[in-house]
């Protein structure tokens, strides 16, 4: 591609530009923090705790099961479960044998976990007690040799029924025996055995990590050790006041998405600092565990950050132990940064990326200035452009929208089994990414939008991201989202979803006119739906297809 400039020159004072990279493939991170750290613990779930040095055997043992079980280099083991410590057993003992993980969403429906499990070519499930019906019911449409089936309380020391309230009875079902079923703790029982010779290497294929499908059908992003590792050891040394072996992160964001996994388990294993697993992020548990663990670190995206903020429960805890918030999938508010700040005088790092880039390729300096509505700047060894939407050609400059593309060592291998779809978003190393952003004078990046939620109204342009900022300063505004709806007239009009705050009165015209003086006359919304809670995704990221298809939804279907 013929452009001139490199963007990632353009940094702050202060921020690193270079890094030399280890060559450190997942499973040696974790031994290697073993080593430096053994009686550190790597998790803390629910009151029990999980040293380096023990994690180490387990991922061991539970590596040479799944040896047994016919698991071998390159095989593929999807992986079905919630933060609980099964999940990272499991996942790194697929790596110590070289095999692949692939991560399924435990929401996902029949139609959707079947798709994804046939389509990497699983030969074995790791999943929940509760979820073994579904996988079950789909089981002649996949590949699957054998299913391996945990309890949420499987690790739990014995009094933690009674410690945390919100551990139901339903949240455990009996398993009945199945031919192609085996407990995880009864594959545990597996001799250790002698330290495996199979090691991935630094090339290898370690994920396949699913995109959402708001496109269609979901694709299996391919990542390499040298993606991930490369994409943690950019974020350590980003946040330069990490302190290995002595830090804690409340693991907030899911294992089986690229937030999680990258940001949050791969992270702390490679600083060996620990991971206080949250199974269910709901905001009385999550109070609960900051209360009882003192993160010095808290993950979060903004609906996530929002709903703290108004439960005094959050407010009144002693948040002094937070030296950070990590937030992404959306820029935060100003007033959201301000809030936290001033609750804990810590530092935030709002990040943005992809599944495609491991996922993180930008992010704002650690305790730098405040600049609302920016994503920051590339992380080590990251070029980003900015080239025009039509013909994806032309170098856009400093304040103009167009697509974003990234390069860096980050940049999956491609989609699996998926050519025409990699041709489609590879070229040169670069990646496509399909949203829209700017760049600043001193090169930090704005989002402005997905390129399909560009919303055409007469001939305009309009960004929905915008509108959605706008909204959230209403003071009786929890959040909104905007979309763009078929009109006979303009072509496209503007349609936004509202949750009130509590105990408040909103109509929608005070909405509309609140924006009619912030907003352009052609970007104002035409019709305001109030809705008690908005779609999310499992981190929290508010889905603006599903609002789409509710309007599209024909009245009484």
């Amino acid at each position: 591609m013929p452009f001139d400039r490199v963007w990632h020159r353009q940094y702050p004072q202060g921020v690193p530009t270079e890094i030399d990279f280890e060559h450190l493939t997942l499973p040696e991170m974790l031994s290697r923090s073993a080593r430096r750290f053994p009686d550190r613990a790597a998790l803390i779930y629910l009151g029990k705790s999980i040293s380096y040095a023990r994690l180490e055997r387990l991922v061991g043992r539970c590596a040479n099961a799944l040896k047994s079980l016919g698991i071998g280099p390159g095989d593929t083991v999807a992986m079905h479960l919630p933060n609980i410590p099964q999940m990272v057993i499991a996942s790194y003992a697929a790596y110590r044998l070289g095999a692949v993980t692939a991560m399924n969403n435990p929401l996902y429906t029949e139609r959707e976990l079947a798709y994804q499990l046939l389509d990497s070519d699983a030969r074995a499930i790791v999943t929940l007690d509760l979820l073994l019906p579904r996988v079950l019911k789909v089981l002649e449409q996949t590949r699957l040799e054998q299913i391996i089936v945990c309890h949420i309380n499987d690790y739990l020391p014995f009094p933690a029924r009674q410690l945390f309230p919100y551990l139901k009875r339903t949240m455990f079902r009996r398993v009945e025996p199945h031919p192609q079923v085996i407990s995880f703790l009864n594959l545990m029982r597996h001799p250790e055995g002698e330290p495996l010779k199979n090691r991935p290497a630094w090339d290898d294929l370690a994920v396949l990590m699913y995109t959402g499908g708001t496109t269609g059908q979901s694709k299996g992003v391919m990542l390499t050790h040298a993606n991930l590792s490369c994409n943690v050891q950019q974020l350590r040394a980003w946040v330069p006041d990490l302190v290995d072996g002595e830090d804690s992160t409340l693991a907030i964001f899911p294992f089986f998405h690229a937030a999680g996994f990258t940001g949050i388990q791969n992270l702390s294993i490679y600083t060996g600092n620990t991971d206080i697993l949250v199974p269910r992020p709901e905001p009385g548990m999550i109070i609960d565990l900051i209360r009882r663990y003192r993160p010095t670190i808290l993950p979060g995206v903004p609906t996530i950050y929002v709903g703290l903020l108004n439960d005094e429960r959050f407010r009144r805890l002693d948040l002094s132990c937070i030296k950070g918030f990590l937030a992404g999938a959306a820029p935060l508010a100003l007033d959201t940064i301000k809030e936290l700040k001033d609750l804990t005088g810590g530092g935030i790092v709002n990040v943005y990326g992809l599944s495609e880039i491991s996922p993180m390729g930008t992010a704002t300096p650690w305790k730098g200035r405040d600049r609302p509505g920016s994503v920051g700047v590339p992380l080590p060894d990251t070029d980003l452009r900015i080239v025009d939407v039509e013909t994806g050609e032309r170098e856009m400059p400093a304040g103009e929208p167009g697509e974003i593309l990234f390069r860096g060592p980050q940049v999956m291998q491609g989609y699996y089994r998926k050519p025409e779809e990699t041709a489609a978003v590879l070229c040169d190393g670069w990646i496509k990414t399909g949203d829209i952003g700017y760049l600043d004078e001193d090169g930090f990046l704005t989002l402005v939008d997905r390129k399909k939620d560009l919303i055409v109204a007469s001939g305009y342009n309009i960004y929905p991201q915008e509108i959605d900022a706008v909204l959230f300063e209403h003071p009786k505004i929890l959040e909104a989202c905007t979309i763009g709806v078929p009109d006979n007239y303009r072509g496209e009009t503007v349609k936004a979803y509202v949750v009130r705050k509590p105990g408040v009165t909103l109509e929608a015209p005070e909405v509309i006119d609140f924006c009619r003086t912030h907003l352009a006359a052609y970007k104002v919304p035409t019709s305001v739906i109030f809705i008690d809670a908005l779609p999310k995704s499992a981190v929290g990221k508010i889905l603006r297809r599903e609002l789409r298809d509710l309007a599209l939804k024909p009245a009484g279907s």
